[in-house]
């Protein structure tokens, strides 16, 4: 899955990856299901690991378009891995308090700690996207932020925090069937925001920002993965093909018991 890493100054063209791109299985979904549920058996034998031993930090950040599957990774990616050493920070609209400080303050608290994944619902990464299509903050001040980002992730990095990002990548016409999809079902309506709508006319201009991001903020020590995402079985299987190598990489070690459990009999 290296294939969907960007490298350290790229500059990066959208255009130039497919969104419907299943190449790995050629695109079998059922042979990558079945991939996918060993990946998940592994996931969760390996976040384990990492929660008992305590020494390592995960941070994933999950950016994408309205409808680009955020909420279904972290459910499918994540089924049966342990509560206690797996966090979800979802990234709204900020708080009058959090408005009041830099934009990175409300970020840093929620960052893991030894032993945790956290995985952020969107990100930092609002304030270089939104900020910028909408023209919330000026030109000249967004784009210091780049360079602010990916001093904060080397600082994650050099404290001991591993960062994987992922934008999965939907095309325009997908984004159509799955807004239509929450249209037409009822029990989805809850879903379902005009605001949407809104954001899906300036689908070019966000195109563009995120290409900065991708080109600007893909580094060794934090790097950005563009995930196919059209096809959520191939979105989940890329992404949990990634943190699997990555955690094994790491060659963790559960914690001895300080105690001599040899002589230990358990009465009754």
């Amino acid at each position: 899955m290296d294939k969907y890493r960007i490298r350290p100054h790229t500059k990066v063209n959208l255009k130039d990856f497919d969104p419907n791109d299943a190449s790995e299985f050629n695109g079998n979904k059922e042979d990558g299901k079945k991939r996918l549920a060993k990946l998940n058996a592994e996931i969760e034998s390996l976040q384990e690991l990492l929660y008992a031993e305590g020494k390592r930090k995960v941070l994933i950040v999950l950016q994408a378009m309205d409808t680009g599957g955020k909420d279904g990774v972290i459910r499918n990616v994540f089924d049966g891995v342990n509560p206690q050493g797996v966090r979800i920070v979802p990234f709204k609209v900020p708080s009058a308090v959090e408005l009041a400080h830099d934009y990175l303050w409300r970020v840093h608290s929620q960052v893991p700690g030894k032993g945790e994944i956290v995985i952020f619902n969107r990100s930092h990464y609002e304030d270089v996207l939104v900020v910028r299509v909408h023209n919330l903050v000026p030109q000249d001040r967004w784009e210091k932020r780049f360079d602010h980002i990916n001093d904060f992730e080397r600082l994650l990095s050099d404290e001991g925090t591993i960062v994987l990002k992922f934008f999965l990548h939907i095309s325009k016409d997908e984004q159509k069937e799955r807004l239509q999809a929450r249209l037409d079902d009822p029990e989805k309506h809850w879903k379902f925001s005009v605001g949407d709508l809104k954001e899906r006319a300036l689908w070019d201009n966000y195109m563009q920002a995120y290409e900065d991001v991708l080109s600007k903020t893909s580094t060794e020590w934090s790097p950005w993965y563009v995930v196919p995402a059209n096809k959520k079985w191939y979105r989940d299987l890329v992404i949990s093909s990634v943190l699997v190598n990555m955690l094994k990489k790491l060659d963790m070690k559960y914690p001895e018991n300080k105690d001599d459990l040899s002589k230990v009999v358990i009465d009754g």
